[in-house]
């Protein structure tokens, strides 16, 4: 006969002696990450500046006569040439003033050649005590008055020339012209009244104030001679508009103050840059950059591979023991869409540059190689794509990481 114990102590007892045999379940695997050498060049530094492009000439035309304008001879906004009529002020009472002129003059020359007439009899006369000495000198004076009068008389009729010639008001300069400030039939002002303005836009300044500390450095380097002039001068200049991702607008240095400021402590100068196409126009807005040190050779790696511990720059290396070890880095500008590392570094160290998302110093990691590549401009102004990583896989296909975005 078989007995089932329902109630017995001794079922719990069994069950958990059937657990305790139950296999661990297995341990979660370790994160995979991607390691890779940066990349060795020879590097300069560049230091930025925020400034605004300015013409070489900017001329306010005036009238230097005053009277009614009769013609505008130019369009808004074109090109102009030097010399070119931009306004015709009404020349007919300045004409009649240079007839008047003209006509002093005659009266003057018509006088002169009386007093010599009467200086020569004079002069005749006394040789035969027939005047006396003083009114032979009387006569001469009278000449000489009369030689006075004719050259006022001619110069009133250059000046009264100059105001015909100035009734056609030109372009000084050869630029680009601005909108008219008067109306056909508007009376203007000599000296006074703004018709327009001409400014030079081929080639074109970009100005900009650089901190006194900057310019220091730059008498500094130029002692040890790492740069090519001892001031900003003869310098390369690569300005970056406000629309665009890299620096293609090109010039060299032309100007630097001979004072700094004391109120902000920097010091002006300005770059020339060449504006064939007459695309850039004073006003506008740019970025420059210009080089900050001799070359040097620095290691480049991506800007994501870089994490930041509150004030410093930390990449991560995987240790021999398959561990994650951070390592402070003294970081740089950027180079080829890369991150310069000055210092922390050697070369033929690997660092992680995909999968840095969850690591902690002392994190247990996998690994797989991968390489770092320059970056051109137009992936540069991608902000939403991760670095180009080629990724080797140990089967010996290959393929490329997803893209991510760069920060400056």
């Amino acid at each position: 006969m078989r007995f089932i114990l329902l109630n017995s102590p001794l079922v719990p007892l069994a069950a958990l002696l059937a657990a305790c045999g139950t296999p661990p379940p297995p341990a979660p695997p370790l994160p995979t990450v991607t390691i890779a050498e940066p990349l060795a060049r020879d590097v300069m530094d560049w230091d930025e500046y925020v400034g605004r492009f300015e013409a070489i000439q900017d001329v306010q035309v005036l009238p230097r006569v005053s009277g009614q304008i009769t013609q505008v001879g130019f369009r808004p906004g074109v090109e102009v040439g030097k010399g070119q009529l931009l306004f015709q002020i009404d020349p007919r009472p300045y004409r009649a003033q240079l007839e008047q002129a003209r006509a002093q003059v005659a009266r003057a020359q018509a006088a002169v050649t009386n007093a010599r007439t009467e200086l020569r009899r004079a002069e005749e006369l006394r040789k035969y005590q027939a005047v006396s000495q003083q009114e032979l000198e009387t006569r001469v004076a009278t000449l000489r008055a009369a030689d006075a009068d004719l050259a006022a008389a001619q110069a009133a009729v250059r000046a009264r020339a100059l105001d015909v010639e100035f009734t056609s008001v030109r372009s000084p300069i050869s630029g680009r012209v601005s909108d008219k400030r008067v109306s056909m039939g508007d009376n203007v002002s000599a000296n006074q009244t703004l018709l327009t303005t001409v400014v030079t836009t081929n080639p074109i300044w970009f100005s900009f104030e650089g901190a006194e500390s900057l310019y220091l450095k730059y008498i500094r380097q130029a002692e040890k001679g790492e740069r090519a002039s001892s001031r900003y001068a003869a310098n390369p200049v690569e300005v970056q508009l406000a629309d665009e991702s890299g620096y293609r607008w090109r010039g060299r240095m032309t100007f630097v103050d001979n004072a700094i400021d004391t109120n902000s402590g920097t010091i002006r100068a300005h770059a020339e840059i060449a504006n064939p196409d007459g695309f850039l126009v004073p006003g506008m807005f740019g970025r420059a950059r210009l080089l900050g040190s001799g070359t040097y050779r620095a290691l480049l790696v991506p800007d994501e591979a870089i994490q930041t511990d509150q004030t410093r720059k930390l990449v991560y290396l995987v240790g021999r023991d398959g561990k994650t070890v951070p390592r402070p880095v003294e970081t740089g500008p950027l180079v080829e869409g890369l991150r310069v590392v000055r210092a922390g570094l050697k070369g033929g160290e690997k660092i992680v540059i995909d999968g840095l998302a969850r690591l902690q110093p002392g994190t247990a990691v996998k690994t797989r190689p991968g390489k770092i590549s320059p970056r051109s401009a137009a992936q540069q102004s991608r902000p939403a794509t991760p670095p180009e990583v080629s990724v080797a896989q140990p089967s010996g296909a290959s393929r490329k990481a997803p893209a991510a975005g760069t920060s400056n």
